[in-house]
């Protein structure tokens, strides 16, 4: 069987929703377009707009775990945003101008012993992405069904969070491709490191309750590791269906 792309998300605001694409135009050294552009600073943070910043200062699923259930609408025109929750009223706005909207409807989804959401980070031209350095994460549905027989019940795809599904590759095959440049549709993609997996990944994307074990089931393979993160080496389109191979 050959692979090819399952399907393409996009998180426009880190940890606080998904967005389903059928295509996305990647450019060199960047992250997926609309990919964390924003992020939710707490008010224990010292990120700024300035530079990208690691992921403990930001407001995320391992600490809310209920921020899981959100899912987004971007409107790339306006830079305009709807968010729904299924124990939130559908919230629209403009993250640049009405910062404070989000961080009123977000209240409640927030455990009260955590830092609270203060503001929203916005660093020009950086996706506000895990990795030190721009990364679109590829994820493998056959590695994504091998920890679901693990687990022992169905679980959703969105617990990793991923932008690229893939169909067709053996379970783990991707963590063969690290330092390998990988033909996407018309973009060329370099795996520069396994994703590391916290707590986040054993939220219920329906219910955004903790439910499944699945950093213990990844322990079974002697790791809890979950994708890989990728740079873009040839900028280029990418559709659902479009081939997946080594170069």
């Amino acid at each position: 069987m050959t692979a090819s792309v399952a399907s393409l998300w996009r998180h426009p605001i880190k940890s606080h929703g998904r967005e389903a694409l059928s295509k996305v135009t990647l450019t060199q050294g960047q992250t997926m377009p609309w990919d964390r552009t924003w992020a939710v600073a707490h008010d224990a943070s010292k990120a700024t707009n300035a530079e990208w910043s690691p992921c403990a200062g930001f407001s995320r699923v391992a600490k809310a775990p209920a921020l899981m259930a959100i899912t987004a609408t971007l409107d790339q025109a306006s830079e305009t945003l709807t968010l729904r929750h299924p124990d939130r009223p559908d919230l629209t706005f403009q993250p640049d101008n009405q910062p404070e909207r989000l961080i009123d409807w977000v209240r409640p989804l927030m455990p009260e012993n955590r830092a609270a959401s203060t503001r929203i980070v916005r660093v020009p031209g950086r996706g506000m992405t895990d990795s030190d350095f721009p990364s679109v994460t590829l994820c493998n549905h056959n590695s994504h069904r091998a920890v679901e027989q693990r687990v022992g019940h169905d679980l959703s795809i969105h617990r990793w969070r991923g932008n690229v599904w893939i169909d067709g590759l053996g379970p783990w095959e991707e963590f063969e491709w690290l330092d390998r440049d990988i033909r996407i549709g018309g973009a060329v993609l370099r795996p520069r490191e396994r994703t590391d997996r916290c707590v986040a990944t054993t939220a219920n994307p329906k219910t955004g309750g903790r439910d499944a074990d699945t950093l213990g089931a990844l322990e079974h393979w002697g790791h809890q590791d979950f994708s890989v993160r990728a740079e873009v080496i040839e900028g280029g389109e990418i559709r659902l269906g479009d081939p997946v191979e080594p170069l």
